[in-house]
């Protein structure tokens, strides 16, 4: 009798179920992509958007919608969604508590002051930012925020505290934020709102293609940080025995994380939930909490819970369009509570 015949069944087991759940991230992203192209306050039909995308037809509105409108915002929903969620995938990694996210921390926020503060100023006089300045901007406030709250973090061990510290530093730069807003330039306030509140619109390719010139390759060294990732899971000491510099992995984490809700702010304003719900659903839907498959599930299960999300801001009440955090809140919301409530019935068994 083969004694590693149960092993050798049960990681099958887990192998299919692992195939199977990215089988299905993949089939919702790819249904989430069309559906996305083809509904709005103007219905198309599927015919219309094959020839805008394939025939190269640009004369009919339908084609000028499709093109310049629904597929670059959908592409820029898949792609900040998924670095959105590795964003927060990476911080609670960093922290060692799956509410750790870039919203809840306030980096978020800080992205949003400094970019807000940039646009207030070159929109004054009369200059308009390119995306690589907007980034920029945004990546200093993250980095601003993120060291407020590392430096709280040498004073609070307790996570709890680390978080609603987080939590005041993001009401800070938000409040900050709306003050500048409201002695803005009349012209300026319309369009300032509309980014502060969270929006996919508004975005061309030529944002599609910078974007994902930085989302793409920061997910990817996310990607190459799995082995050392997963040491760090199981201890300090454990990942310090195993070779892994400690403080260059950290400085990694922090800087990727930044990058890439940096980058999401830039472009989207500041979206809640996706970094701290998407992660712990894929932990659930993959029953597993290993880097190596969490990072690349992440970053599908960011661009779906984004597309389906900006499908109903678009949708639900068209032509009135939802600003995309007020849904990802609706979605996301239930998603923390849930998981705060069976992780405190699992502290105290």
């Amino acid at each position: 009798m083969n004694t590693h015949e149960p092993a050798a069944v049960s990681h099958e087991t887990a192998e299919r179920r692992i195939l199977c759940c990215f089988g299905i991230l993949t089939v919702l992203l790819l249904l989430l992509l069309t559906l996305n192209l083809l509904a709005g306050s103007s219905r198309i039909t599927p015919g219309e958007a094959f020839s805008a995308l394939f025939r190269g037809e640009t004369g009919e509105t339908s084609a000028r919608i499709i093109r310049s409108i629904r597929l670059p915002r959908l592409l820029a929903a898949a792609v900040l969604g998924g670095g959105l969620s590795v964003s927060g995938y990476l911080l609670q990694t960093f922290f060692g508590n799956p509410i750790a996210g870039p919203f809840v921390l306030g980096i978020s926020s800080g992205a949003k002051l400094l970019v807000a503060l940039v646009m207030i100023v070159s929109l004054g006089k009369g200059i308009v930012l390119h995306s690589a300045a907007m980034v920029a901007a945004a990546f200093c406030g993250a980095m601003l925020s993120m060291g407020l709250v590392l430096l709280a973090s040498r004073k609070l061990r307790n996570m709890a505290l680390l978080v609603v510290c987080g939590v005041m530093i993001g009401y800070v730069c938000s409040a900050i934020t709306e003050i500048a807003v409201t002695f803005a330039d009349d012209s300026n306030i319309v369009n300032l709102h509309n980014w502060s509140m969270g929006s996919f619109s508004g975005i061309d390719m030529g944002d599609v293609a910078v974007l994902s010139g930085i989302v793409v390759p920061a997910v990817l060294l996310a990607f190459l940080l799995s082995k050392p990732m997963a040491a760090y899971q199981l201890g300090e000491a454990y990942a310090r025995s195993m070779g892994v510099n400690l403080r260059r992995f950290r400085t990694a984490l922090i800087l990727l994380s930044s990058v890439l809700s940096a980058c999401v702010t830039a472009f989207a304003g500041p979206i809640s939930f996706v970094g701290i719900a998407v992660p712990h659903l894929m932990r659930s839907f993959f029953r597993t909490a290993k880097p190596i498959l969490m990072v690349p599930a992440c970053f599908l299960g960011g661009g779906v819970f984004c597309l389906f999300c900006d499908l109903i801001a678009r949708t639900l009440f068209a032509p009135t369009e939802l600003s995309i955090s007020t849904v990802t809140a609706v979605f996301g919301a239930p998603v923390v509570i849930w998981m705060l409530l069976t992780r405190k019935r699992g502290d105290t068994k």
